[in-house]
């Protein structure tokens, strides 16, 4: 839980800074970056290894993520340095909702049985924004244990439409009946 708090903090401090500069995009764009940099196992275990000096893998992300903010740089130095650079991921994420939220999007996790394309995403990112009264954008999975429908989690709010979940419901009201 504690790791969940520390992206949270540092994304909305990444956050306030960039809309201060107004380059809440670059900083999108460079946490990206970052997230794909740090995601390489070999390179990621060099820079989690203590034996080497913070000089030394200073000098290997600068001439890694050349064209990103100095800021950007900054926070990948400072996690690496706290032993947190796990936690990029989780603060790209972060980041991107709070981003959204500032621009009134909201971000749907929708998981299907089958992949959608572009045109049922599309309205299906319709009918939730105006369930929600916001602009959706839907980040998909697929789980074809769902057998069908959808289920959708926005926010806090989870939205359950799929085959197995009303297959469930009628068993349970079939049981009830027969009492």
């Amino acid at each position: 839980m504690a790791r969940k708090a520390y992206s949270k903090r540092y994304a909305q401090a990444v956050f306030e800074i960039a809309l201060e500069a107004g380059e809440l995009e670059r900083w999108q764009s460079d946490l990206e970056k970052i997230v794909r940099v740090v995601s390489d196992a070999d390179f990621k275990a060099f820079l989690e290894n203590p034996k080497i000096h913070l000089e030394e893998k200073e000098k290997l992300l600068s001439g890694q993520m050349k064209e990103v903010n100095p800021l950007a740089l900054n926070l990948v130095l400072l996690l690496v340095s706290q032993g947190r650079l796990d936690i990029a991921g989780e603060i790209a994420d972060e980041y991107r909702r709070l981003w959204n939220r500032h621009r009134g999007i909201e971000l749907a996790e929708v998981t299907t049985a089958v992949p959608l394309d572009k045109e049922d995403e599309q309205k299906l990112a319709e009918h939730l924004g105006r369930m929600v009264g916001k602009k959706v954008e839907i980040r998909a999975d697929i789980d074809s244990g769902i057998i069908g429908g959808f289920i959708a989690r926005i926010g806090d709010r989870l939205l359950d439409g799929s085959t197995r979940c009303q297959l469930a419901a009628l068993k349970k009201a079939l049981a009830g009946a027969e009492r």
